[in-house]
């Protein structure tokens, strides 16, 4: 008599689900990518429409996903749609990219971008402990030399990465109650930014005439490429909502859970984020936006002082452990889907007996994310563009006829096939934006790769 294989338990229920996907998107690039945006954009106008952009490009592909998820409620999300769409080879490229590269660099960043809210509040733990001068013998000309700063920032990096890991190991119940909490949190202190921005006395707004439409003297090809690079930085900060389709097996009533997570989740954090830009720009001249380094607390100080700007930044950080708590939580799917088909590290297959959760792939995971978290700034770690083979989101049209449709979501091929053209977009904007400086030459390289 076989031993019964034990599987991932249905435990995450309709505000779980949602969490996760709102959780996810509002973390660090909120607080981190408007500068950027308004640096590469250079107008209110071109901000805002990339902004708007990249909220139609995410709606099309929480369409497509929605669908699947209900669909093919499966451990592994794009790894298991990938391998039913085009065979194996697809599905074992895309996992093997997502469980050595693409998660945990994203955690990796996240875990930094967590590090730079703290120092702010403890700016001692931004101090370099010691410097590596790094070069290369014989290669100074084609490399150049780079030298490499630790600080207490990078270990606590990977102690927060680790706590975390560890939270989601002892159950999916757990990891998803963490995350509902840590997601009201994060809401909460964007609408109390937004609120202050809009209710402040006429005395604290900006009076500086803001920069509405480009510049007279740049033309249509200057203006597309800025629009470009904004439209990449507001993607990064959109990124995330295809998270919940990896723990689609733990997702309790797939076919309602996922629609109304992801399509409403997504247009919830579009609206939140026009706002939020919005009361940046009510506050702070465009030139102070696009020179900030941590956009709400300078709102927030600008309006009520310095005192209330620190709790604002706790809430960032608080932010950033949330979305930290989620990636954490559905990443390790990948690899323990994967391991469980046998075309990766056995080490990583089995599911923890008690808990029920996929414990040696979390570890696996937790591992790799705190070597880069480690080894890499914010700026490097996000140069560390995945682009995923958005082409699994033709599934629905084009070879899954056996599946049964619980509702006919998004067929459309326009809405599948704008999520890998917009991720080819971002990846040259992202590339054409920066020159390939020393410091972030192997970043940029391995982007190039992935």
């Amino acid at each position: 008599m076989t031993e019964k294989r034990l599987e991932l338990v249905r435990g995450l229920g309709a505000w779980a689900s949602a969490a996760i996907v709102v959780g996810t998107m509002i973390g660090t690039g909120i607080f981190l990518k408007p500068a950027e945006m308004a640096r590469e954009g250079r107008s209110v106008s071109v901000v805002f429409a990339a902004w708007i952009v990249g909220a139609i490009l995410s709606i099309f592909g929480a369409f497509s996903f929605a669908e699947l998820g209900s669909m093919i409620p499966e451990a592994g999300g794009e790894y298991a749609y990938l391998r039913r769409a085009f065979g194996p080879v697809y599905g074992f490229v895309f996992g093997w990219m997502h469980s050595i590269v693409g998660r945990p660099s994203s955690l990796a960043s996240i875990a930094a971008g967590m590090m730079r809210f703290l120092s702010f509040l403890l700016p001692g733990i931004a101090l370099p402990l010691f410097t590596v001068h790094i070069a290369l013998p014989g290669l100074s000309g084609w490399i150049k030399p780079y030298d490499f700063v630790f600080t207490w920032a990078q270990l606590l990096a990977v102690v927060w990465l680790l706590i975390m890991t560890g939270v989601n190991y002892l159950g999916v119940r757990l990891g998803g109650a963490v995350q509902v909490f840590l997601t009201t949190i994060k809401i909460t202190s964007v609408a109390v930014v937004i609120a202050v921005a809009f209710f402040a006395p006429a005395s604290t707004q900006s009076s500086a005439v803001q920069p509405f439409w480009p510049a007279a003297g740049m033309g249509g090809g200057a203006i597309f490429s800025a629009f470009l690079a904004a439209l990449a930085a507001a993607l990064w900060a959109y990124d995330g909502w295809e998270d919940l389709n990896l723990v689609g097996s733990e997702v309790e009533n797939p076919q309602k859970n996922f629609p109304r997570a992801l399509v409403g989740g997504v247009g919830f954090v579009a609206v939140i984020y026009l706002l939020f830009s919005a009361a940046c720009l009510k506050v702070l001249p465009f030139e102070s936006v696009a020179a900030s380094q941590h956009i709400a607390s300078d709102v927030v100080a600008h309006i009520e002082g310095a005192t209330a700007a620190g709790w604002i930044t706790l809430a960032m950080v608080i932010s950033a452990l949330g979305s930290m708590n989620s990636s954490v939580l559905s990443g390790a799917r990948v690899g323990y889907a994967m391991a469980r088909d046998g075309i990766f590290f056995k080490i990583v297959e089995g599911i923890h007996p008690k808990f029920r959760t996929p414990g040696r792939s979390l570890i696996f995971q937790g591992v790799l994310a705190s070597l880069m978290a480690l080894t890499g700034t914010f700026e490097e770690l996000t140069n560390l563009l995945f682009l995923p083979p958005g082409s699994s989101m033709l599934l629905p049209s084009s070879r899954s006829s056996e599946c049964a449709r619980p509702s006919p979501i998004c067929r459309a091929p326009i809405a599948a096939g704008a999520i890998p053209g917009s991720r080819a977009c971002s990846w040259w904007a992202h590339s054409r934006s920066r020159s390939i400086s020393g410091s972030n030459a192997p970043a940029a390289l391995r982007s190039a790769c992935f």
